[in-house]
């Protein structure tokens, strides 16, 4: 167990620190503004703290720190650690596919223009990234008529300038053949900047060129070059419309969506340049200590920008919320650029659109790194495992039952059932139930909810298998959302059943990792990263939708009930009727009784009942309509 310095020894300046565990392994570093405030805040009582920062503290042996001069360098630093070390208990990658970038070797001699992937290479200019590879060579395939380049390899170009013939795309001229001399070091320089400065976006000029070529090509006659030059001239369009534009010319954003859970986070970034979408990146984080929102956006950040994009640094950095520490973010990202830079959430306009955008974008990339996940048979089969184990069930439980509540200010009491079977969501076996239980008592709508279930169970399982209802089979595994107190009502109500044997439970903590049993007080753990941590929370966030469902079903049910349902002789098309005569519920109440009798199809004992319940001081019934708020 780590011992706590003494107070007087931490410097109260920014800086980095490092907690290391026996070994001497670095398993967490974090930066602070001022050091002794921070490390203050682990030393305090473990119960106190969020369970996976605890768990970091009673797994490290010693802390060290290392003072800077200002937030920024800490910043820098605080990266650079984390890079170097990898530590366990740091936010880090959960996809470490790298993406593909359009680059040009200005380096060489002749440089050449290609896709690549990879850590960058000096003396390279990139541009993208891009989300396929595919898009790049699209894009380079149209541009190369235009700005023909060589895309060959070093070895293909010494083997053409030995022969001293060029290759076919020289023939079909979609390259200049330097290798032979057909154009001189000059003009090829020449060419090679129009292209980079076209794809950095600074696209008007050469459109303006080729167009007055192509004017001047018809002017002298010479119609063939003209209509290569429209050729050109339409394809470079084309290769400009896939830059997507969504701002004023003179603009340089980068717009970032988040979306996240418990355990991870998916984040997407559009970069705009001078107006145009020139690239993206999309990453997965595994957010291994509890995180905040705007904890999770400072370490979106610092995986964004901790090395310089290849499209350079933004004007503005529009964001779903405010990074922790935003100052020292903005500063760091000021100090790379050269000159200020802002950070801000978008309000509404074009902005906003892109960034609900950039947000569809990455909860999309959420959404299919999880189906990939729960759709692996060997996944599933690892999972089941892997819960059979840590929860010491007799067997893998192919049948998972997640029960959860729902209900607003102890009204609309709804209570929800999911089944999982070998570990896929069986929805024909879901079932929901309306509760009656008086007040805001989740222990007793639990207790009723489970005793319905599995009485019907008790009831279905001596029929013959013909006749078996839905409640027929029991799970091998029976999950209650709540904790230590959920859990003990359901080992109640397997008690009182007689079924305490036959179906093993557990109960799901506020923590996914944390698993309660019957008969033990200290929660099992469930390792991060396992693929039963994961199938316990889609169990758990399926019982929660599911629940939510059905109660927003009743409320919005309950909010647009009238109270003519209740006058005597009113049935459905004449309260229609007269609600839409007279223009609203609201109207009907400000009517006089002669108003409701003036109506030639509405008896007059009706129209009476109407006026008279309406009036009727005794009456309870909200006068409401949609959107409302029951009186």
């Amino acid at each position: 167990m780590i011992e706590r310095p003494a107070a007087g020894t931490i410097p109260d300046a920014p800086g980095s620190y490092q907690f290391k565990d026996g070994h001497g392994r670095i398993i967490y570093v974090g930066k602070a503004k001022s050091l002794r405030q921070r490390l203050s805040n682990y030393f305090q009582d473990p119960r106190h703290l969020p369970v996976r920062t605890a768990q970091m503290v009673a797994s490290a042996e010693t802390v060290e720190w290392i003072q800077v001069r200002n937030e920024v360098e800490a910043l820098m630093l605080e990266y650079s650690l984390i890079k170097q070390h990898r530590p366990r208990f740091n936010v880090r990658l959960v996809d470490d596919k790298s993406y593909p970038f359009l680059a040009v070797t200005m380096s060489d001699e002749w440089p050449r223009a290609q896709v690549m992937r990879g850590r960058r290479r000096k003396g390279t200019r990139y541009f993208g990234p891009y989300a396929h590879a595919y898009a790049i060579r699209d894009t380079l395939d149209e541009l190369l008529r235009t700005f023909p380049v060589r895309t060959c390899s070093d070895a293909k170009l010494r083997r053409h300038q030995r022969l001293g013939a060029p290759c076919l795309l020289h023939h079909i001229e979609k390259c200049s053949a330097p290798c032979v001399g057909a154009i001189d070091k000059a003009d090829y320089d020449a060419l090679v900047a129009e292209l980079v400065d076209f794809l950095d976006g600074d696209t008007q000029p050469v459109l303006d060129r080729l167009e007055a070529e192509m004017a001047g090509a018809a002017e002298a006659l010479e119609f063939e070059t003209a209509a290569r030059l429209r050729d050109r001239l339409t394809t470079v369009r084309r290769a400009v419309e896939r830059q997507q534009m969504v701002g004023d010319r003179n603009e340089d954003v980068d717009v970032i969506g988040v979306h996240e859970d418990d355990l991870e986070a998916s984040a997407q970034v559009f970069f705009v340049r001078r107006g145009r979408v020139v690239g993206r990146l999309g990453f997965l984080l595994d957010k291994v200590m509890d995180l905040t929102p705007d904890q999770t956006m400072a370490a979106v950040l610092e995986q964004i920008y901790g090395e310089p994009p290849a499209v350079g640094y933004p004007k503005t950095v529009l964001v779903p919320v405010h990074p922790e520490d935003e100052d020292m973010y903005l500063e760091w990202l000021s100090e790379h650029r050269g000159s200020r830079v802002t950070i801000r959430i978008p309000q509404r306009g074009a902005k906003r659109e892109l960034a609900e955008t950039v947000a569809r974008n990455a909860e999309e990339a959420f959404r299919r790194h999880r189906l990939r996940r729960a759709s692996d048979h060997n996944s599933r089969a690892k999972a089941l495992n892997d819960l059979e184990q840590h929860l010491g069930l007799p067997d893998a439980p192919l049948r998972i039952e997640c029960f959860d509540m729902s209900h607003l200010q102890g009204t609309d009491y709804v209570g929800s059932m999911v089944v999982l079977e070998d570990g896929l969501p069986r929805n024909t076996e879901y079932r929901r139930f309306k509760v009656h239980v008086p007040g805001n008592d989740d222990f007793a709508a639990m207790e009723e909810v489970l005793t319905r279930r599995f009485t019907a169970y008790l009831a279905e399982r001596n029929r013959p298998v013909a006749e078996r209802g839905r409640f027929a089979y029991p799970p091998q595994l029976l999950l209650v959302d709540g904790g230590k107190g959920q859990l003990g009502v359901a080992v109640r109500v397997l008690e009182a059943l007689g079924l305490t044997d036959e179906i093993p439970v557990a109960a799901l903590a506020k923590q996914f990792e944390e698993i309660f049993l019957p008969g033990s007080s200290e929660p099992v753990i469930i390792p991060r990263g396992s693929e039963a941590l994961f199938l316990l929370q889609r169990i758990r966030d399926e019982s929660h939708r599911f629940a939510i469902t059905y109660h927003r079903q009743l409320r919005d049910k309950r909010m647009t009930r009238s109270t003519l349902d209740d006058v005597p002789g009113m049935g459905e098309k004449r309260r229609k009727r007269l609600v839409k005569e007279l223009g609203g519920v609201r109207a009907v109440s400000a009517a006089s009784r002669d108003d409701l009798r003036a109506l030639s199809w509405l008896p007059d004992q009706v129209a009476d009942a109407v006026y008279d319940h309406l009036h009727d001081p005794r009456s309870t019934a909200p006068t409401t309509t949609r959107g409302d708020a029951p009186t």
